[in-house]
């Protein structure tokens, strides 16, 4: 076992703490009064973070064995701390791939179904924890529980999507998707403005598995909301290349920007170049797995370009009954407060979870980032909580870091309580928290 002392942060990098992590091959090894488990850290805010004073924090990292795996079924059985991008580059040769993924692969499966993932898929396949067959997880009192499907109200619904609070995630046993090939066959269109963006991304996600849109969110005028339409699907054997899926590469970014870099001005140009670049791309493409899931993930360090101060991210669920209205009324919001945002992606949600605390519902999500400055970003986000509960929507924790509880209550009403009944059960004295859960849910 090895314990270090150091600062910690999501993504995002704000907001920080200074505490305690260990580290064992074995995670039961360190769970003892860990206040929660962290791997990778890519949750922006601070959902995988102790608050203040508080902790040691587990990190299972070193726990990242794969257990089993049936190649009849592709029932996959890991440790938690066994990473996407280990997952991608041991089985997308195979014909297995993870059938929900995120836009990193540098998450682990406990991460994942601690946040409950959703992707590019979302609108036909709904988030990862429909594929989760069991869970293996220790609870606060040390007891050690494999819990499934059929716990809709207990530990299993909670832990899905329950951002570490009911325990440590040790195991699960999750069902890969078979594929033909690493590589997908890609539809790009450009879209003049926001009604074309919705229509087109709603018509792409009729033809395609996988869609997602990117907006131009300073765009003005009849121009309001331009932007690209993706759409993918798994390539045939007889489409792809024989040549092998190509390596990951990239730069580093070695230094944090000075904050201004990303002024408003600079990201209207960077949209106007990525809306330039993709217009000539528009057709269909065949490009590897890697480039069309993870393409920051080709940028190390991509965190930094937001300055020291960092930067969060905010993303959002809107109802699909008025969901065209309801986006424009982000827009809105964004152009009244002078907020930039470079890459406002916009995705078509499915069915609901079983997760308790799960993020989407059927509708339009909307994300984009917002750099830390001070005296400001905690009121763009407010505004911006303002406009979600009016139209019912809710927010998706693992990019949260600075909704209020009051904002939080009122988007999620009932589904607090169901989770809290549930979290009680098996750790009434809150044993298990984080910084996240000190600012929404600790107390009520």
């Amino acid at each position: 076992m090895r314990d270090m002392k150091r600062r910690l942060s999501g993504w995002g990098r704000y907001p920080t703490v200074e505490a305690e992590e260990r580290f064992a091959p074995r995670l039961t090894d360190i769970t003892d009064g860990a206040v929660l488990t962290r791997a990778y850290g890519r949750s922006y805010g601070d959902a995988s973070l102790p608050a203040a004073g508080d902790g040691p924090v587990a990190n299972a990292r070193s726990s990242h064995r794969v257990l089993g795996f049936d190649a009849a079924t592709g029932l996959l059985h890991a440790e938690a701390g066994f990473g996407l991008e280990e997952l991608n580059r041991r089985f997308w040769d195979e014909g297995w791939a993870a059938p929900v993924t995120p836009g990193t692969a540098q998450v682990s499966v406990g991460g994942m179904i601690a946040s409950d993932v959703h992707g590019k898929n979302h609108h036909v396949a709904g988030t990862l924890g429909h594929f989760v067959e069991s869970i293996e997880i220790q609870t606060a009192d040390g007891q050690i529980h494999t819990v499934g499907q059929g716990d809709a109200e207990g530990l299993f619904a909670a832990t899905v999507g329950g951002m570490g609070l009911t325990g440590h995630i040790l195991s699960a046993r999750l069902r890969l998707e078979s594929i033909a090939s690493p590589w997908i066959h890609q539809h790009i269109r450009v879209c003049r403005d926001l009604d074309g963006l919705l229509e087109g991304l709603a018509q792409e996600s009729r033809r395609s598995p996988m869609t997602v849109a990117w907006a131009d969110a300073l765009a003005g005028g009849g121009s309001m909301g331009r932007g690209i339409v993706i759409g993918g699907r798994w390539a045939e054997r007889g489409e792809a290349p024989e040549r092998a899926q190509p390596r990951a590469t990239g730069f580093r970014l070695p230094f944090d920007l000075p904050g201004p870099t990303l002024a408003r001005w600079n990201i209207g140009l960077l949209n106007r170049i990525y809306f330039a670049r993709n217009r000539r791309r528009e057709g269909d493409g065949l490009v590897s797995a890697r480039e069309f899931f993870y393409p920051l993930d080709g940028v190390q360090n991509w965190n930094r370009a937001y300055g020291r101060r960092g930067f969060t991210q905010y993303q959002c669920v809107l109802p699909r009954a008025e969901a065209r209205q309801s986006v424009v009324r982000i827009f809105d919001e964004l152009r009244r407060l002078r907020i930039a945002s470079f890459l406002t992606v916009i995705k078509d949600c499915g069915e609901s979870s079983i997760g308790l605390l799960s993020f989407p519902m059927p509708g339009i999500s909307v994300a984009l980032d917002l750099p830390m400055i001070r005296g400001e970003t905690a009121g763009w986000v407010a505004a911006l909580d303002r406009v979600v509960v009016e139209c019912g929507g809710r927010i998706y924790l693992a990019k949260d870091a600075l909704t209020g509880r009051d904002a939080f209550a009122a988007m999620e009403g009932e589904r607090i309580r169901r989770f809290d009944e549930a979290r009680r059960r098996f750790d009434p004295d809150r044993r298990i928290r984080s910084a996240l859960s000190r600012r929404l849910l600790e107390g009520r």
